[in-house]
């Protein structure tokens, strides 16, 4: 009877020793901001916020319109920012360095698109690309 209380204890310490590594992993987390500047409406924040809310591993998404950001958490163990970044590039909008899907742009609403376009011109129009003047 002994024997059999001492193994029940020890089993039932190796249980909570086991549990306890199990929850400290899970509790690893990151958080970013990522620039998302082509998401202007709220049909687009709500589809992104749906979608990354969604994907393996993220615990949180919240996208603010005003500031052209994503804020996001995620568990290190199950997903990386760069994998967060490509899944917003698959939806069809810029993410960071990311740009979006060419494809998935095509998908948007016609709306957003024109949007989109339009936001691009205008950030193209007030930050020209200067290209060096080549000596010959």
């Amino acid at each position: 009877m002994k024997a059999f209380s001492l193994s029940l204890l020890a089993v039932f310490c190796f249980t909570a020793v086991s549990f306890a590594q199990y929850q400290q992993t899970q509790k690893v987390s990151g958080k970013a901001v990522i620039k998302t500047p082509t998401i202007l409406c709220e049909k687009c924040q709500e589809k992104v916020e749906f979608f990354i809310s969604h994907t393996e591993g993220v615990t949180s998404a919240a996208v603010n319109i005003r500031k052209k950001t994503t804020t996001v958490t995620w568990l290190n163990d199950r997903t990386t920012l760069e994998n967060i970044k490509t899944a917003i590039a698959n939806l069809g909008y810029d993410a960071d360095d990311i740009e979006a899907e060419e494809y998935a742009f095509k998908k948007l609403p016609k709306e957003c698109k024109a949007e989109i376009t339009a936001a691009k011109a205008k950030a193209a129009a007030l930050n020209p690309v200067v290209t060096p003047a080549v000596k010959q």
